[in-house]
């Protein structure tokens, strides 16, 4: 514990090369891991000012709030930042399912040990 991320009171990001840092998305209410995404500085603020989670895609090289289209907001209940503070873990309440898919979760599949995809049921997954 000898870095200042680690023993600090005060929010400090620390982004990668590319600005960003990872965001693992939970349901406030079921704990079920939903999504996994990548947030800026500006995605990090906006998130904060408005309740409401924004990322930054890496695909699109754009910002985007969750929901802007599908109206699957994720409504942030709380914000949490891992010991050295390259990652967050975001507590939301969502509207809609949370994957692009149509999906509750992004992971609705398990990798089996012979490399094939099982496709998980919606209560497999909490």
């Amino acid at each position: 514990m000898d870095q200042p991320r680690d023993t600090t009171d005060r929010f400090a990001p620390r982004f990668d090369v590319a600005g960003l840092v990872t965001a693992i998305v939970v349901d406030a209410d079921t704990r079920a891991l939903l999504m996994v995404a990548h947030m800026n500085d500006v995605a990090i603020r906006l998130t904060q000012e408005t309740g409401q989670a924004h990322f930054w895609s890496r695909s699109r090289a754009a910002l985007w709030r969750k929901g802007e289209t599908s109206g699957n907001g994720l409504a942030l209940v709380e914000m949490r930042v891992d010991c050295d503070q390259d990652a967050l873990l975001l507590l939301v309440r969502p509207a809609g399912p949370a994957c692009h898919t149509g999906r509750r979760s992004c992971f609705y599949r398990r990798v089996d040990a012979d490399g094939a995809l099982t496709f998980l049921d919606d209560d497999a997954q909490n």
